[in-house]
């Protein structure tokens, strides 16, 4: 069974404090770690606060992405694109920034995010905070069906057809059970996601992908 632990911020100015604090935190840790990186706007802020200061961190940090649109690497409406200012700070190593690398076709993106994440944690690293957004309609990461939830299991990561006609790929609910501290970062609306996963819907897309993690935060403010 899933615990939930839910989190309100009166303002959208704390929610953006502390997940920058959080995310510091999940940086500096020591030890063959990786944090996992949502896109949207909820947690650009914080990606570019933490981008102006120094960023001390182990030689074996490792960043990965929850979800990629299917686009070129610099465009707009990529979640790479979107964290550069956040991953040029951290100026890793090729090997340790996990992009779903778009430039391949669609399938083959898929596979080889599939595989570099399979290396990824055969070679003993562990994914400690993963950030995870909830969309009106419910979906998390780019899954948002329960199709896309069953086409997922055995699988770390999957080609999607979005609804807004877009692809992308996703990580899968196989790969969320490996995250040791998966976080929901919600700001603005979304009321009748929000009252779903709190009652812990499992007919909701996005609580149905974290079944198989022990415990899941939820940070959320309201406010428009």
């Amino acid at each position: 069974m899933t615990t939930l632990t839910t989190r309100r911020f009166a303002t959208r100015a704390s929610l953006d404090g502390a997940l920058e604090e959080r995310l510091r935190q999940a940086i500096a840790a020591s030890g063959a770690t990786a944090i996992m990186l949502s896109g949207g706007k909820t947690p650009l802020p914080a990606y570019r606060q933490l981008a102006h200061g120094p960023l001390p961190h182990d030689d074996r940090l490792h960043v990965l992405f929850s979800d990629e649109r299917y686009v070129p690497a610099d465009s707009p409406a990529s979640n790479y694109h979107q964290c550069r200012p956040l991953l040029d700070a951290l100026a890793l190593p090729g090997e340790s920034l996990l992009r779903v690398r778009t430039e391949l076709p669609l399938d083959e993106a898929a596979a080889d995010y599939e595989q570099r994440l399979t290396a990824l944690l055969s070679g003993g690293v562990h994914i400690g905070l993963g950030l995870l957004g909830l969309g009106d309609n419910g979906h998390t990461a780019s899954l948002f069906t329960a199709a896309d939830i069953a086409r997922g299991r055995g699988r770390y990561a999957i080609p999607v057809q979005r609804p807004d006609g877009m692809a992308a790929v996703s990580v899968t609910p196989e790969l969320l059970a490996t995250v040791r501290e998966p976080l929901f970062v919600v700001a603005g609306g979304k009321r009748d996601a929000l009252a779903a996963f709190e009652k812990q819907d499992t007919g909701l897309t996005a609580w149905s992908a974290v079944q198989g993690c022990p415990s899941v935060e939820l940070w959320v403010h309201e406010g428009d």
